[in-house]
Formats: C-alpha cells, sequence, structure tokens
C-alpha cells in the first residue's frame, strides 16, 4: 500500500483553505486591474541559462534544475520577474510600451522550510516596464497599498530606498545580503558578519548609512506618494538600511509590511532598469512588485480578516422520495439558472436526516425541503442550518432571498 503523503514545503489546500484563497487572488486582482495592469501567464519551466546569473549566487542555490526528457536543461520559475523579462526581450515587437501587466502563478523554491516559507508558492505580481518615471515607482507602491486598504489591514507602512546609496557608500553585493538581514539579526551581528566579509570599519558604514537622505528619485516618489494622499512615516518612510537581496535591482526598492502580523514583510518590490537588457541587448526600464501569497493569506487570518467558509454552495435542494425528484431536479436547475451555487443531494433513497447531517457536516448555510404537500402548493421550506430556523417561500420569494444572501 502506498503511503499518503505530500512532499517536504509542498501543500494541499482542502476546500475552506481553497475558497479563502480564492477570495484573496479575486480581491487582489480587481485592484490591480483597477490600476491597468492586465493578466499574463507563463510557463512553469524556463531554459536554465534564462533563469541561471539573474538573482545572485545564494537564490541560484534555491533554483530546481534538472534536465528534462529531451536532455534540454530546465528549470523550474523562481519568480516571476525573470519570465517577464524574457516575455519582452521574446514579443517586443507585439508589446507596446510602457507595459503594464499582473501575474498571479506558482513559484518554486528550494528553501529550507520554516513558518511562512514553502517550497511551492502563489506569487502575485505587478510591473510596469517601459518607463522611467517616479511616477511608475509611486503607482505600484499606491496600488501595494490600496490591496492592504481593501482587505482592511491595519497600519500598513512602505519602507523605501534606493539602491545607489549603497553603490555610493561602496557597498559590495556580498554586504548588501548582509545588510538585508539587519531587522532579523539586528546591528552588532550584522557588524560582525561585515567584519568577517572584509569590511575593516563597518560601524563607520552603519554610522554612514544612518546620516543618509532619499535620493532624487526617492524624493519625487515622496513628493507623488503625498500627491496621492499618503502620509510619510505613517503610510510609508525612507530606510537607508533597506536592501532586498537579489541582484537585479538598480535603484527603488521597497518592502511592505504590517505591524500587527507577526510574520514579516508582505510584499517586496523595486526598479530593475538592466535585467530585460541582458534578454534583448538594450536597457528596459522597469519597476514591479510581488506579494508573499501564503503570507498575506496567513495575516488576513491572524488579524481575523477573512470569512471561514467550508464550502462555496449557498444552498442544499434535498429529495423528499422518488415521487418529488423530477421537482427537486427542476428547482436546483431554476437556482442555478439564477446563479445561486446550489448542490442537489444525489441519493434518492437517502432519509432526510441523513441529507440534512450531510449539509450540517458541509456547512451550507441553507437547505430545501419539499414533499408532496408542499409540492402542491407550489411551495418550499427553507431551513437555514446556522439559525436553526424554517420558514415557507415560494420559489421565486426563494430566489429573491438567496440571491440577497449571497
Amino acid at each position: 500500500m502506498i503511503k499518503a503523503a505530500t512532499l517536504k514545503g509542498f501543500r494541499d489546500f482542502l476546500p475552506a483553505d481553497a475558497l479563502a484563497r480564492q477570495f484573496v487572488v479575486q480581491t487582489i486582482t480587481q485592484v490591480f486591474q483597477k490600476f491597468g495592469f492586465d493578466p499574463l501567464e507563463t510557463p512553469a519551466l524556463e531554459y536554465e541559462e534564462t533563469l541561471l546569473g539573474k538573482y545572485g549566487s545564494e537564490a541560484d542555490k534555491l533554483l530546481y534544475l534538472f534536465k528534462d526528457n529531451g536532455g534540454r536543461k530546465v528549470g523550474m520559475r523562481y519568480d516571476q520577474t525573470v519570465p517577464l523579462s524574457r516575455v519582452i526581450a521574446q514579443y517586443q515587437n507585439d508589446i507596446p510600451l510602457p507595459f503594464k501587466r499582473y501575474q498571479i502563478q506558482p513559484v518554486w523554491r528550494a528553501e529550507n522550510t520554516q513558518k511562512g516559507r514553502y517550497r511551492e508558492f502563489l506569487q502575485c505580481d505587478i510591473d510596469t516596464v517601459g518607463s522611467q518615471s517616479p511616477l511608475a515607482d509611486a503607482e505600484i507602491i499606491d496600488c501595494t497599498l490600496t490591496i492592504c486598504r481593501t482587505f482592511g489591514l491595519p497600519a500598513p507602512v512602505i519602507d523605501l530606498n534606493d539602491r545607489t546609496i549603497f553603490d555610493t557608500a561602496g557597498v559590495s553585493k556580498q554586504e548588501i545580503i548582509i545588510l538585508d538581514k539587519l531587522e532579523k539579526i539586528g546591528t552588532d551581528e550584522v557588524i560582525a558578519q561585515l567584519k568577517t566579509s572584509g569590511r575593516v570599519k563597518p560601524a563607520e558604514l552603519i554610522d554612514t548609512l544612518k546620516k543618509t537622505k532619499p535620493t532624487e528619485r526617492l524624493w519625487k516618489i515622496i513628493e507623488a506618494l503625498k500627491r496621492l494622499g499618503y502620509k510619510e512615516n505613517v503610510d510609508f518612510h525612507f530606510n537607508p538600511f533597506l536592501a532586498r537581496g537579489l541582484d537585479y535591482y538598480t535603484s527603488t526598492i521597497f518592502e511592505l509590511k504590517v505591524p500587527a502580523y507577526s510574520g514579516g514583510s508582505l510584499a517586496g518590490g523595486g526598479r530593475y532598469d538592466k535585467l530585460i537588457g541582458s534578454f534583448t541587448g538594450k536597457d528596459i526600464p522597469a519597476v514591479g512588485v510581488a506579494f508573499g501569497f501564503d503570507r498575506l493569506v496567513d495575516a488576513l487570518g491572524e488579524l481575523k480578516l477573512l470569512e471561514t467558509l467550508t464550502t462555496a454552495t449557498q444552498v442544499l435542494v434535498t429529495i423528499f422520495s422518488s415521487e418529488t425528484l423530477g421537482w427537486s431536479l427542476e428547482l436546483a436547475g431554476t437556482l442555478r439558472k439564477n446563479n445561486i451555487p446550489t448542490q442537489l443531494y444525489l441519493d434518492e433513497d437517502a432519509k432526510l436526516e441523513k441529507q440534512l447531517k450531510y449539509a450540517d457536516r458541509k456547512g451550507i448555510p441553507y437547505v430545501v425541503i419539499a414533499g408532496p404537500d408542499e409540492v402542491s402548493k407550489k411551495i418550499i421550506k427553507l431551513k437555514n442550518m446556522r439559525a436553526k430556523e424554517q420558514q415557507e417561500l415560494s420559489v421565486d420569494a426563494l430566489v429573491d432571498k438567496l440571491t440577497k444572501d449571497s
């Protein structure tokens, strides 16, 4: 007998979790489209050369790489930014710039699993390609904060920085990776790791960064955000230590945090004006953000902002007897034609008590009951499974009630 188990870092989602995830995806999609972003989908597999060398040596170690049945070197999608860059290069004559796209698909990373970190997870990205304007950066941040407000997340804040600050301070790529750990490991440990990496006076570097002012690009983004109604040091603030470890960032970088949530940042992104050039031979500016979908769902659950549902079905139509089967079928059809999620109990010989227990266990909020007397009077009994109440209604009144309650 085969042992039933999922791979470490991979998960199944039973209906209650899957429904919550669908709700979050639908809400995010609506906001993305409100800001003028269009959908894009890319394959799970890319050529190895497409992926390698784009993220940095640490991230390259997390790529799932293998040879397919044709002997080709391929890898599983690590993020959605590099595939987007490949798409821009491949279809550059068919895509008008600026190109604004959103992408909601799974990615794969050979992570050491822990809370909020999995080997397969969903990412929700938006990117604007083909614009150098700081307004594009501000719009991405605006959309990110709008999603937080739509879900009712309390006091979301964007940490904002510019990678060129590190260039000016002579910070190496390895040191950027160390600085990116500051919030997790603290100043003393960062200084110790900077010493190990070869930095002679790491404390001096920390002091220099503390005194750093926003770059001209950041000032323009900050002013745009203010005009959009956001408050500095409330909705966003300049953080000269924000690093973000991926190699492809060139200037603006940002992260979304919700202080009331214990699981870390919920989204991160920035400007990557040279990545697409590695595919086209000519630099094309781009900026974007990726939501950590699982962390977002976890945060909404932790903060009691997600309704718990175990089924999408709104009403169960019971079968009282074989004599009323035809009527039950007709009623189920009528409800579905009126866009009411309806399930018909499929065993015509089952006792009514069994059907009611099934609805209760599955979490279906309403049950329709109609015996011969109700059918002859052209009425039904509607049982509210949560309130344990029952009322008699005509079919039209039933449709009206369930439509209003949906």
